[in-house]
Parts: structure tokens; sequence; C-alpha cells
């Protein structure tokens, strides 16, 4: 039986460097040989953009419903569908057989879960959100208001621990 990769969402609003978070956090964990693979939601609204004038692109324009090229070992995938849900694109990213699952975005769905804050208001959202391992802030103000979470550690967005803290959580989850 293959073991299920651990899965692990980082999450926040606009600009709260979710990206910047996900992308320490695999250069943390490839240093240690641990594999990750990534799903990133594009929340700005649309279709994400696609390199047009290749080949995979006209396969898809004509109406393929899926492209996949492979080159010197790296494979490139689109796919055209109304919408694929969150567990869909994990059941595709699982055949890859890597330790660990990122996903950037898709705060409403039950995995466990960093949140980025930039302020308090932002805390306001977090009795809508489910499975919180760590919450990461901009601001002073939001350890105000740390009793929303009462046994979640809080950490400062340029905090070293917190990021230390991300990686133990994800070596536990993998043993």
């Amino acid at each position: 039986m293959v073991k299920k990769p651990s899965i692990l969402q980082i999450v926040g609003f606009q600009n709260s460097g979710k990206t910047t978070v996900v992308k320490k956090l695999i250069v943390r964990l490839a240093a240690e040989n641990i594999t990750v693979a990534t799903i990133k939601h594009h929340g700005h609204g649309g279709k994400p953009e696609i390199v047009e004038g290749k080949d995979s692109s006209q396969h898809i324009s004509s109406g393929a419903h899926a492209s996949l090229i492979e080159g010197d070992g790296r494979i490139l995938l689109q796919a055209e569908k109304n919408s694929w849900s969150l567990r869909e694109q994990i059941k595709i990213l699982e055949i890859l057989r890597t330790d660990i699952i990122l996903i950037e975005g898709h705060k409403h769905e039950d995995y466990p879960k960093i949140i980025l804050v930039r302020n308090a208001e932002d805390l306001t959202h977090l009795s809508k959100l489910k499975n919180i391992q760590a919450v990461f802030f901009w601001n002073e103000e939001c350890l105000e208001r740390e009793s929303y979470l009462q046994s979640v550690p809080f950490f400062h967005i340029n905090d070293h621990l917190g990021y230390e803290w991300i990686y133990n959580y994800q070596i536990n989850e993998l043993k």
C-alpha cells in the first residue's frame, strides 16, 4: 500500500506572504531530501495563463481535455474542465508519491493549515476556518487577540522559530 502524502495548507488574504512562506518551507524540506508537491489556488479570477503557441496549448485550444508534455524528466500537464475540486487536484499529485503536498490557498477546506494574518481585523475571520495549526502575523496588535485560538501558536512572520515550528510539524506528520 502506498503511503499518502502529508497535506498542509498555507492560507491567508491577498499579500499576506503565502508564496513566501511556501517557498521557505520548500527550501527547508528539500534540504532534508523531503519531496514536496504544491497546489496553488489561482484566486484572481479567470483561468491561469498558459504559454500560447506551444503544442500543448494548441492541443487544448483544439478541444483536448488534457495535454501532457515530457522532456528530460519534467512533465507539464494542462487539463480543462469546468472546475477541479481540491480533492481531484490532490489525487492527481498523489501519483507522484511525494512526502508532502503543500496547498497555497483554499482556506475553507478542512486540511491542517497555517494562517497568515496582516492585521487584527483578519483574525475575525478565523472562526470560519477549520483545522488551524498555527498563525503567522504581521502586526503586533494580533498578539493582543491571540486568545482567539487558545492552543494554537502565534509567530511573527519574520520569526525563524515559526518556520522551524512548521518544519517540525511536518516531520512529525511524516512519522
